[in-house]
């Protein structure tokens, strides 16, 4: 009597362990993690691809102060180590440029909205410079204050890298959490300063800049000041059109990529990356993003399509 029950025992827990994988299956699942300003971009591809594949269940997994335990697909906004790029597989899907941003009430930002800023201002009100000329930096005489990132990410070192500089140069009062905090750090803040990508800073439905931000004009040509053709900062198509056609200046500008590993891939996540491909491109301008350069993303697309198979 005890063998027999056994038996049944054993034979019930095969058909719940078939069970179970079939589930698995049938709903496969991807966990998608990394820089936080991509996500309303990423959520958009999931949703567009979740409709044509209503089976897969897809999440975005956000970081804290280090990455999820376990994640299939990492969107990145700096470029990474060799050796990190030696496990996996890259995409470089888009590009995202970083603009100089104030308090639309500071006194700042009512010098700057028509001077602009050129490269000798980056530096003087964004960096801690122990070589810089002090006798020839601007008079500034009214208080402001700027607001960057506490912890390692892809827009400070961004930034910093694109004048010369280690994010741990930038100056002024650094804030714990996500690109979105320092927003709201200035807008809190009638002093504040600070800069960011154009996703964060403009709506994206009228294209202005969000109510409280002032967008700041820039020297893109480098002729060390700005000039009135310069001064289309309050229109995000604007913005988007000069970077992607004209060779611009003082506007650091990175790539958006998302990578999977080259050993243990998830079918599915190959198979959602695969999809963006041919996808990515429609929600970039909308979002604030620029297209990546055609051989770059080629170059990508070849090396993905040649991983893993799938049926």
């Amino acid at each position: 009597m005890k063998s027999f029950i056994y038996v049944l025992l054993f034979y019930f827990s095969l058909l719940i362990g078939s069970a179970a994988f079939a589930q698995t299956a049938s709903n496969p699942k991807v966990v998608i993690t990394g820089v936080r300003f991509s996500y309303p971009l990423v959520e958009k591809w999931i949703k567009d691809y979740q409709a044509v594949n209503p089976n897969t269940t897809i999440s975005i997994e956000a970081r804290t102060t280090t990455d999820p335990a376990q994640y299939d697909l990492l969107i990145e906004a700096y470029e990474p180590d060799a050796a990190v790029k030696e496990s996996r597989e890259y995409l470089y899907i888009g590009r995202y440029a970083l603009l100089p941003v104030a308090n639309a009430t500071s006194a700042f930002a009512k010098a700057f909205s028509d001077k602009g800023l050129n490269k000798e201002l980056f530096n003087q009100v964004y960096f801690s410079d122990i070589y810089a000329d002090k006798k020839n930096a601007k008079k500034i005489d009214f208080p402001y204050t700027v607001y960057t990132r506490l912890q390692k990410a892809g827009a400070p070192i961004t930034f910093a890298h694109y004048f010369g500089f280690t994010q741990p140069n930038i100056k002024g009062k650094a804030i714990s959490g996500a690109d979105e905090h320092l927003i709201k750090a200035l807008l809190r803040d009638t002093t504040g300063v600070s800069y960011s990508t154009p996703g964060l800073l403009y709506n994206l439905e009228t294209r202005k800049p969000l109510d409280g931000l002032a967008v700041l004009p820039v020297d893109v040509d480098g002729n060390g000041r700005v000039s009135n053709d310069e001064k289309y900062f309050n229109d995000l198509d604007k913005v988007i059109s000069a970077l992607e056609t004209d060779d611009l200046k003082n506007i650091p500008v990175e790539y958006l990529h998302v990578s999977i590993s080259k050993t243990s891939t998830n079918p599915e996540a190959l198979r959602f990356l695969h999809w963006l491909i041919d996808h990515s491109n429609e929600d970039l301008h909308h979002f604030g993003y620029l297209n990546p350069d055609p051989e770059v993303f080629k170059k990508g697309k070849e090396r993905l399509l040649k991983q893993v198979a799938f049926n």
